[in-house]
């Protein structure tokens, strides 16, 4: 695991709860790195859903990741509740940039953090759009 600056609980706007599952542990018993991915967008997903009205079958705009990274500091593994923060750092006109950290529940220093960007498009042609007024505010909530 990296010797990089902390990540702490208190950095973060939101939080999105969720339980490992057993299929998450990969051969060494913990948690794979690519799942922590699955956990960071099932954060942002549920976020724009919840809060920013995005409609994810029928909608006119789409969010499509274009960028990630993921630093690992702590090991999780099954059956470790988890808690995924979430941040916006950037806030563009079509995009943004969300920072995310994973976190054992009543923990204070993060397992992992991670960035990815979204570039919303229109679900009809796949071309950059204007992110709508409603997601905006949701995301503007988290900057």
């Amino acid at each position: 695991m990296s010797e990089q600056a902390r990540h702490l609980r208190d950095d973060y706007r939101h939080f999105h709860a969720i339980n490992t599952r057993w299929h998450d542990n990969d051969l060494y018993g913990h948690v794979n790195n690519v799942t922590y991915y699955s956990f960071f967008d099932t954060a942002v997903n549920a976020y724009l859903i919840q809060r920013g009205g995005l409609d994810i079958h029928d909608g006119e705009v789409v969010g499509f990741v274009v960028s990630s990274s993921c630093d690992y500091f702590a090991s999780i593994a099954f059956p470790d509740a988890i808690e995924v923060g979430l941040r916006v750092a950037r806030l563009g006109s079509s995009s943004v940039q969300y920072e995310l950290a994973v976190f054992r529940r009543d923990e204070e220093e993060a397992c992992a953090a991670g960035r990815f960007v979204h570039v919303f498009v229109r679900r009809a042609d796949n071309r950059p759009t204007p992110i709508p007024d409603s997601l905006r505010r949701a995301l503007e909530a988290l900057a």
